[in-house]
């Protein structure tokens, strides 16, 4: 199942926003579109979708009688309370992530030497997949943990799976460390993690990276085997929506 993408995208878009963020932020009384993309160096046609974004996550507002602003997500994140604000964040888009994509949806970290579900957004048309094996011992079947795994370095995946011994969850799962651990450093960045009923029979999962500096993470999809047809779909819109994701680990 082929399901390559331009990961490095929202990344790049992260970084260009940041840019405008910073742009934006010297420049009390508003700025123009055609000033910041002076300012920061790229077409006016590619930043007009980046202050879309900016503004449909309320990191930038519009005056009334025209220039950008900062806005109210920014100001809530440099708050006091930023943990309680990115988690609210966080979770407004996984919520909207959701419904885009038709799959419940999750943000996951490698966080200690464990994969943790930081959180995730299901529904009844949107069923998260069924935890029957915790997820912090199946990093070698699921999409999320073999995601988080291909991020780290060599002695590190080693390390995992001296701790957490793979074994076989479905007829699907390997459990083999040489073959997985070739797998995992074989994973290009460009392409989704899958877990193919893997972890769980009926089910399918992808995963993408988010990660910005040191943080390992990615954003993932699942949903029920009989819809595995809207899978590649799915992973688009979700690798096109991850640039919110990432300017919010970024703030």
């Amino acid at each position: 199942m082929a399901l390559e993408h331009r990961q490095t995208a929202p990344v790049y878009a992260v970084q260009h926003a940041l840019r405008v963020l910073e742009s934006v932020d010297t420049h009390r009384h508003g700025v123009s579109a055609e000033q910041l993309a002076r300012e920061i160096g790229v077409p006016v046609a590619y930043l007009s979708q980046l202050l879309t974004m900016l503004q449909r996550e309320r990191y930038l507002g519009f005056l009334p009688g025209g220039g950008y602003v900062l806005g109210e997500t920014l100001v809530l994140l440099g708050a006091a309370n930023h943990d309680e604000a990115l988690a609210e964040k966080l979770r407004t888009i996984l919520v909207e992530l959701r419904d885009e994509v038709g799959a419940a949806v999750y943000f996951s970290r490698y966080d200690d030497g464990e994969v943790r579900i930081i959180d995730f957004a299901d529904g009844p048309n949107a069923p998260k997949v069924n935890e029957w094996v915790d997820f912090r011992s199946a990093a070698h079947a699921s999409a999320v943990g073999k995601c988080l795994l291909s991020q780290l370095d060599h002695n590190s995946r080693l390390e995992h799976l001296s701790r957490h011994r793979p074994a076989r969850l479905t007829s699907r799962t390997e459990i083999d460390d040489r073959a997985l651990l070739t797998k995992l450093e074989r994973q290009p960045a460009s392409v989704p993690t899958l877990d193919l009923q893997e972890y769980a029979v009926g089910t399918v999962c992808a995963a993408i990276p988010v990660t910005i500096g040191k943080t390992v993470a990615c954003l993932a999809l699942s949903m029920p085997l009989a819809q595995a047809h809207r899978l590649k779909p799915a992973v688009d819109t979700l690798n096109e929506r991850a640039a919110p994701v990432l300017l919010s680990m970024s703030i």
